[in-house]
Order: C-alpha cells, then sequence, then structure tokens
C-alpha cells in the first residue's frame, strides 16, 4: 500500500496550515510533517474546523532531510518548472494526474513536499526530489494558495491503488548515487561536467522508481566496473 506523507516548507501563514489541514481531513490524508513553520496560533485552528487533530498530530522538523526520514519516494511541487538559467536541471514535470498514475501499484512511503507561499522550494530543495509535479494553471495567474494546490494534489491521489511492487527507501538510492560518484572519481569523469552529470543521472533513477533489489543489482554492476578499473583484467568475464 502507498502512505502519503505531506510535508509544508517553512509555511508562513497559520491560516495556510490549518487550510491544509482540513483538505487533508477531506481527502483522507492524516500524516502530515511541518519544517520551521510559523507559530501556529489561532487563525490554524479556525480554518481547519474539525481536522484540528491533524495539526495536533503533526510532527516538527527543523532539516529537510529530517523531514523526509524514511521516505521512498519523495514528490517535488513546483508552480515554475523548468524556469531555471541551469539547463541541467530542467525536467519533466508530471501534472497531479500523471502522478497518481506513475505511482498506482507501487507500496511505499511518498513525501509530498509543498514549498513557501512566497517562494516555493529551492532549486537545492528540488534536487533532492525524485519527481517534479506542476499544476497546470493559466498562464494569466498562475500563483495558487497554498492550501488550494495542497487540494488538487490530493484529490488526484485519493482514490490511488497501491500494490505490491515496493519501492527502495531513499537512503538506499542515496547510497547508490553515492557509489555512482565513487566510479565517476575513478574513471577521472571531467571535473567541470561531473555535478551535472550527477544531477541528470538523479533525475532519471528518480523518476524510475527503483525497486530494492534494482538498487542492489546496480549497485553490483558498479562494484565490477570498479573491480576491473583496480585490477585491469578487462578481458576476463564473470
Amino acid at each position: 500500500m502507498l502512505n502519503f506523507r505531506i510535508v509544508l516548507v517553512e509555511p508562513i501563514y497559520s491560516g495556510n496550515v490549518g487550510s491544509v489541514a482540513r483538505v487533508m481531513k477531506n481527502f483522507g490524508f492524516s500524516e502530515l510533517v511541518l519544517l520551521n513553520p510559523c507559530e501556529i496560533d489561532m487563525p490554524a485552528r479556525v480554518m481547519s474546523v474539525h481536522a484540528y487533530d491533524i495539526i495536533e498530530n503533526a510532527r516538527i522538523e527543523f532539516s529537510l532531510n529530517d523531514a523526509l526520514k524514511g521516505s521512498n519516494t519523495i514528490i517535488g511541487m513546483t508552480g515554475l518548472p523548468g524556469k531555471t538559467d541551469n539547463k541541467h536541471f530542467r525536467v519533466p514535470a508530471y501534472s497531479p494526474r500523471q502522478l497518481k498514475e506513475k505511482l498506482s501499484g507501487n507500496n511505499g512511503i511518498i513525501s509530498l513536499v509543498f514549498g513557501r507561499e512566497d517562494a516555493g522550494l529551492r532549486n537545492e530543495e528540488l534536487e533532492i526530489c525524485d519527481i517534479i509535479v506542476n499544476i497546470p494553471t493559466s498562464h494569466a495567474y498562475s500563483s495558487m494558495n497554498l492550501s488550494h494546490a495542497v487540494a488538487v494534489v490530493l484529490y488526484e491521489l485519493s482514490d490511488i491503488e497501491g500494490g505490491d511492487r515496493f519501492l527502495a527507501d531513499h537512503f538506499d538510492i542515496e547510497l547508490l548515487y553515492e557509489h555512482i560518484d565513487g566510479v565517476l572519481d575513478d574513471i577521472e569523469y571531467k571535473e567541470h561536467k561531473e555535478d551535472k552529470t550527477k544531477l541528470m543521472l538523479s533525475r532519471i533513477l528518480g523518476r524510475a522508481q527503483l525497486t530494492a533489489r534494482e538498487v542492489q543489482t546496480l549497485r553490483g554492476i558498479l562494484r565490477r566496473i570498479q573491480w576491473k578499473l583496480k585490477t585491469g583484467e578487462y578481458g576476463k568475464s564473470g
């Protein structure tokens, strides 16, 4: 089955936190994580109406890594897909409906990460995410209220069906990325291209939604490459 975690990064207005809690309860979601939130005062209680228990049970964290700990897949929300000077950072953004199709049939903890009301998620935060989601809106006015954006995404995911395809833990994915870094160093990959290549590879692998077995298979191949490089025995099979 799929378990969803809604992560709000540095929300500015407590009323928005309350509205998000209400939306979560509307669509059957309960796990809320608040990263460096504003003061959760009376507007949060008023706007949450009968969903204040979600706020009371929310986990408060002070680093994004802690907020995302235990995730299998990390989904970052952005209103400006591909709007960056770094062409290597640009990635295809899924709509909420396409996200539902991609996640269906999987099993794991999915973190849905929503950014600040005034600035969204920063590039370095989006780089951590496996998949990027953008809600198609009018070009005349694309900015959405935080709780409205959460509502659109959760509406699409409210009747999603999981399955028995167990996604790899994100910690294991990070170990795979570190292993790739090691191989790039071993082959003396061009230093000025290394960061961009790592980012592109993490995007490709993030969208692939690897299972634990697939991660171990890839790491086995990388170990074999490193062994060949170290021994120089390229002609032998095994």
